[in-house]
C-alpha cells in the first residue's frame, strides 16, 4: 500500500489544518472559473454568490463571526460541490465611529489628541490601523476555514468602493433624494457625532418623575401639574401640551401658563402625541431637546430654544445656572422649584432612554444642520420587493421586523462629525458661500469663479457605503463581468440585529441603483449566548475567543459545535461540553478511517504475498475500489448501509437547500457515529477475521464508498478532517473540495435489506440488554435459540457471520426444537419479528448471581428507607429549596424502580 494512503497517529488538527488551507488557496480552489464568467449566466455554469458581511476593522473576531462565517462557508462548499460556479466575496468595513473611537483612545494613552496631529495626520494613523487590524481579521477568517476568494477581497474605503459611494451621493443629490437641512437628530456626546435612528438602542433606566406647578395666567389659584423626567430643560420650555381627548384639560387648551423660575408666558396646546397615562397627562414642551416636542413646535409654531450646548454646559438663559454642568443644573433647578413652592412631589420612575449602539452613552436629541436621505421614495419599492417575494426572509417571521421599520421610516441622517470615513463631496465657496456637489473637488466656484473653495468637513455614515456592498464589491458603477454574472447574489447570511441597520438599506439601495434586489434570500441566524443564555460582552467577561477554541480543539470541532442543532433565526448557547462531544466525534471519525485504511492495507499485503485473493496485482484492486458500480458479491449488511446512506443523501441535500443546516448536521453526525461506526464497522469485522470469507473485497469497497460519501456530506461543516481523510481514500479526485456532491439513486434503495438488518439490530440490542441485566460478561458465549418467520430466518442466515459475533453466540439455532430444560433456564428476548432464548447454563453462576442480587436488594432497601425518612421530615420540607425536594423525590422513585427490577431478576433465577 502506498504510504500516502495512511493516517498516522492520533487525531491532531494542528498537524494539518493550516497546511490544507494554504494548499487550497494556492491551488485556486476558492476562485470561480473565469471562463465560465465570460460565457455569462445563460451559456456558462450556473453561478452561486454570497457577499460576506464585512467585519469591522476594530479588533478580533468573536463567536458571532464564527457562526456567521461557518454558515456561509458551509453553503459555499455545498454549492461548489454541486457544480455551481461559486463566489464567496470577502471584505472588511471601515466602521467610522468604532474605528475612530479606538484610534482616539490609543492616541490618548500616548498623550496625543486629534487636534494635535490634524486631519491628515489622523487619517495616516487610521490607514495604519486598517493595515494592521484588517489584515489580522483576514488571517482569523482563514483559520475558520473560510473558502472565500481572497483575490477579490474588498474594503469599504478602497478606491473602487469609494468611487461607488461618490457616484451614489452625487446622483441622489441631483435627484433631490439627498439634501442638507436643519432638523432634530440623535447626538452621541461620547462619540461627538450625529447618529441615525437605527443606531439608537432603547433601554429602561431608573430615574424620577418631578411634578411641577405651571400657574395659569390671570387665574390666581389655578395651575397645571406637569410631570417631567428632565427638570433641567424647563428653562427652554415654550409650551405645555395635553391630549385633545383628555376631558380633564379641555378648559385649559388655549390659555397661557407661566413658566416657573423664568416667569415667562407659554401657550397651552393640544396634541395627540401626549399620553393621557403618563404622569398627569400634561407635559412641558422643550422643542430643542426632545423629538416629540420638536415636532409639536413645528406643528404649532412654537419657539425653539437651546438650553445647553453639545458639551452639556448650560447656556445663558438664566444667570444663576449659566455654564453649569447639566446634572449640577438639575440639582440647582429642583432646589429652586422647592424654594418657590412649585415642586409638588418626586416619584421613582423607570424611563426609556436612547443609547448609542457603539459606546452605550445616553443619546441627546439635538437640532443640527446635517445631510439627510429622503426615505419614503426609497422605502416603498423595497417594501414591495419583500411583499412580492423577490427577496425572502428565512425564517419568514423576520419580515415583520423589516416591514415595521420600513413602513415607519424617517429621513436618514447620513452625515457624521468624524474624520475617518468617506468625506461628503460637497464644496463651499469661501467668497460667495455657494455650495457645489461633485465627485471631484472643483477648481473654481461655478457661481463667482473664486479659487477659494473648501470641502464639507463631515463624513458619511458607515452604513451608507455598506448599503452598496452587494454591487459595489462586484465593480459597480462599472459594468464588469463579475457584476453581470454574480449579481444579484443568491443569499445573504446575517444576524437579526442588523436587519434595519444593513439589510433594509442594501435592498432599497440596490433597487434604486441596480433596479434589482441585491439577493434572493436573507438567512437570519441568532446570536451566540453563553451557557446561561446571556449575551456575550466585555462587561460580563463571558466572551469566548474562537481562536483559543481552535487552538484547543481544532476548527472542525468549533464549526460543528456551532452548527449542529441550530435553527434559523434562533439564538444558540455556547456550551463547552458540546465542544467536547464534537471533538470526540472527530476522533471517532478519524479512528474509523484508520480502521478502513488498515483493512485495505492488509488486503493489499495479501495480494503482494500472493495469498488467495481475486486480484493479481494491487493496481487491479485499486481500480475495483474506485469503481462506482456495486460489486456482485455484496452482502446484506453492505446493502443496508448503502441504502441508509442513499436516503441520507436525499435528506441532507433537501435540508441544505432549505438552509436547515442544524438538522442536516445532526443527521450526518448520527449516521456516521451510530450507523457507520457503531454498527456497520462492527458488522464487517468478522469478514476480515474469517479465513473462509470470500466477500472481503466487497466489504472494503463498501467501507471505502460509504466513508467517501459520508466525508462529502460532512465536508461543508468540517472541511479539514474530511479533506485529510479523503486524500487517503481511493477516489478519483485531487481534493474533496472539488469533488461532486453525492446524488440520491433509486437503484441504491434496498428497502428489504434495510428492513431485515433493522430486525437483526433490534434482536442484538435485546440480547445485549438481557445479558447486561443478569451481569453476563461479553467473553461468555451462549447458544441462541431463535423462533421466527421464513423472512426472519433468511435474514439471519445471510447475516449469520456478524449476527453471532455481535450477539455473543457460540452458535444459533433457527426454528430448531429446543429441550424443555433449555427453555426453562433461559432468558427470552422478544421483538416484533422474533423470539430469542438465551440458555443460562454455563454462562451464569446462579448462586453467585443470587448472592449479588440479595446484596443489591439490601442496599436499595436501605436507600429507600433513608429517602423516605428525609421526605417525611417536616423541617426538611419546610426549609429545603423546591429543587432539593424534587431531587429527593426523584431519587426515591429511581430506587423503587431498581428494587422492583432486582426482585424480579432474583425471582427468575429462583
Amino acid at each position: 500500500m502506498n504510504s500516502e494512503h495512511k493516517l498516522e497517529g492520533n487525531y491532531n488538527p494542528k498537524e494539518f489544518e493550516d497546511e490544507l488551507y494554504e494548499g487550497w488557496e494556492r491551488k485556486g480552489y476558492f476562485k470561480p472559473d473565469r471562463e465560465e464568467i465570460k460565457k455569462g449566466k445563460e451559456k456558462g455554469k450556473k453561478p452561486f454568490s454570497i457577499v460576506m458581511p464585512p467585519p469591522n476593522i476594530t479588533g478580533k473576531l468573536h463567536m458571532g463571526h464564527a457562526l456567521d462565517e461557518t454558515i456561509q462557508d458551509a453553503l459555499t462548499r455545498f454549492k461548489r460541490m454541486q457544480g455551481y460556479n461559486t463566489l464567496w466575496l470577502p471584505g472588511t468595513d471601515h466602521a467610522s465611529i468604532a474605528t475612530e473611537a479606538k484610534i482616539v483612545a490609543s492616541m490618548k494613552e500616548a498623550g496625543i489628541t486629534k487636534e494635535d496631529i490634524g486631519r491628515d495626520g489622523f487619517l495616516e494613523r487610521a490607514w495604519d490601523w486598517k493595515k494592521e487590524y484588517g489584515g489580522e481579521i483576514c488571517k482569523q477568517l482563514r483559520k475558520l476555514g473560510s473558502s472565500c476568494d481572497w483575490s477579490r477581497e474588498r474594503f469599504t474605503m478602497d478606491e473602487g468602493l469609494s468611487d461607488a459611494v461618490m457616484e451614489v451621493f452625487v446622483k441622489m443629490y441631483n435627484e433631490g433624494l439627498i439634501y442638507k437641512g436643519t432638523r432634530m437628530i440623535n447626538w452621541c456626546p461620547n462619540c461627538n457625532t450625529s447618529i441615525s435612528d437605527a443606531e439608537v438602542e432603547h433601554e429602561e433606566v431608573p430615574t424620577h418623575l418631578w411634578y411641577i406647578k405651571y400657574k395659569i395666567k390671570g387665574e390666581e389659584d389655578n395651575y397645571l401639574t406637569v410631570a417631567t423626567t428632565r427638570p433641567e430643560t424647563m428653562l427652554g420650555d415654550t409650551g405645555v401640551a395635553v391630549n385633545p381627548t383628555d376631558e380633564r384639560y379641555k378648559d385649559f387648551v388655549g390659555k397661557t401658563a407661566i413658566l416657573p423660575i423664568m416667569n415667562k408666558e407659554i401657550p397651552i396646546i393640544a396634541d395627540e402625541f401626549v399620553s393621557k397615562e403618563f404622569g398627569t397627562g400634561a407635559v412641558k414642551l422643550t422643542p430643542a431637546h426632545d423629538p416629540n416636542d420638536y415636532q409639536a413646535a413645528l406643528t404649532h409654531g412654537l419657539e425653539i430654544i437651546e438650553v445647553f450646548d453639545e458639551n452639556f454646559k448650560m447656556g445663558n438663559l438664566h444667570p444663576d445656572f449659566a455654564g453649569m454642568d447639566l446634572m449640577k443644573a438639575r440639582e440647582a433647578i429642583v432646589e429652586r422649584l422647592k424654594e418657590n413652592g412649585d415642586l409638588l412631589k418626586i416619584e421613582d420612575y423607570n424611563h426609556e432612554v436612547g443609547k448609542c449602539y457603539r459606546c452605550n452613552s445616553i443619546i441627546e436629541p439635538k437640532i443640527s444642520e446635517q445631510w439627510f436621505v429622503k426615505m419614503k421614495p426609497l422605502a416603498e419599492p423595497a417594501i414591495e420587493a419583500v411583499k412580492t417575494g423577490k427577496t425572502k426572509f428565512i425564517p419568514k417571521r423576520y419580515e415583520k421586523t423589516y416591514f415595521n421599520w420600513m413602513e415607519n421610516i424617517q429621513d436618514w441622517c447620513i452625515s457624521r462629525q468624524l474624520w475617518w470615513g468617506h468625506r461628503i463631496p460637497a464644496y463651499y465657496c469661501d467668497d460667495c458661500g455657494h455650495m457645489m456637489v461633485n465627485k471631484e473637488q472643483p477648481l473654481r466656484c461655478e457661481k463667482c469663479d473664486s479659487l477659494n473653495i473648501h470641502q464639507d468637513p463631515d463624513t458619511l455614515d458607515t452604513w451608507f457605503s455598506s448599503a452598496l456592498w452587494p454591487f459595489s464589491t462586484l465593480g459597480w458603477p462599472n459594468e464588469t463581468d463579475d457584476l453581470k454574472y454574480f449579481f444579484p447574489t443568491n443569499v445573504l447570511v446575517t444576524g437579526y440585529d442588523i436587519i434595519f441597520f444593513w439589510v433594509a438599506r442594501m435592498i432599497f439601495s440596490s433597487l434604486k441603483h441596480m433596479n434589482e434586489v441585491p439577493f434572493e434570500d436573507v438567512l437570519i441566524h441568532g446570536i451566540v449566548r453563553d451557557a446561561q443564555g446571556r449575551k456575550m460582552s466585555k462587561s460580563l467577561g463571558n466572551g469566548v475567543d474562537p481562536l483559543e477554541v481552535i487552538n484547543q480543539y481544532g476548527t472542525d470541532s468549533l464549526r460543528i459545535s456551532l452548527i449542529m442543532g441550530i435553527s434559523a433565526g434562533n439564538d444558540i448557547r455556547y456550551i463547552p461540553e458540546k465542544l467536547e462531544s464534537s471533538s470526540n466525534f472527530a476522533n471517532k471519525l478519524w479512528n474509523a478511517a484508520k480502521f478502513v485504511l488498515m483493512q485495505i492495507e492488509n488486503y493489499e499485503k495479501a495480494i503482494e504475498d500472493k495469498k488467495e485473493t481475486k486480484y493479481t496485482n494491487i493496481e487491479e484492486f485499486e481500480k475495483y475500489l474506485k469503481q462506482s458500480e456495486l460489486p456482485d458479491n455484496i452482502s446484506i449488511e453492505d446493502k443496508w448501509i448503502i441504502s441508509k446512506q442513499n436516503s441520507l443523501i436525499k435528506d441532507i441535500t433537501r435540508l441544505m437547500e432549505k438552509y436547515d443546516m442544524g438538522v442536516a448536521t445532526q443527521k450526518i453526525y448520527d449516521f456516521i457515529w451510530n450507523e457507520f461506526c457503531d454498527w456497520y464497522i462492527e458488522m464487517v469485522k468478522p469478514r476480515f477475521f474469517s479465513e473462509k470469507c470470500d466477500s472481503k473485497d466487497s466489504a472494503l469497497w463498501t467501507l471505502n464508498y460509504v466513508l467517501e460519501n459520508s466525508l462529502k456530506l460532512l465536508h461543508p461543516i468540517m472541511p479539514f478532517i474530511t479533506e485529510k481523510i479523503y486524500l487517503n481514500l481511493y477516489n478519483n479526485d485531487e481534493s474533496i473540495m472539488i469533488s461532486s456532491w453525492p446524488k440520491y439513486s433509486k437503484k441504491l434503495d434496498f428497502s428489504k435489506e434495510e428492513e431485515d438488518i433493522e430486525k437483526i439490530k433490534e434482536v442484538i440490542v435485546g440480547i445485549r440488554n438481557a445479558r447486561a441485566k443478569i451481569n453476563v460478561a461479553p467473553s461468555k458465549k451462549s447458544k441462541l435459540i431463535i423462533s421466527t418467520d421464513k423472512e426472519g430466518e433468511e435474514a439471519i442466515k445471510k447475516a449469520r457471520l456478524f449476527f453471532e459475533k455481535l450477539g455473543f453466540a457460540e452458535k444459533s439455532l433457527i426454528n430448531e426444537k429446543a429441550t424443555d430444560e433449555e427453555l426453562k433456564n433461559s432468558v427470552s428476548v422478544i421483538t416484533h419479528s422474533m423470539k430469542v432464548y438465551i440458555p443460562l447454563a454455563g454462562i451464569v453462576d446462579f448462586e453467585e448471581e443470587k448472592k449479588r442480587l440479595h446484596e443489591e436488594i439490601k442496599k436499595l432497601e436501605g436507600e429507600l428507607k433513608r429517602s423516605a425518612s428525609i421526605l417525611s421530615n417536616k423541617g426538611f420540607l419546610a426549609k429545603a429549596p423546591e429543587a432539593k425536594i424534587e431531587e429527593e423525590k426523584s431519587k426515591k422513585e429511581k430506587y423503587e424502580t431498581m428494587l422492583k427490577t432486582a426482585k424480579e431478576e432474583l425471582e427468575k433465577i429462583k
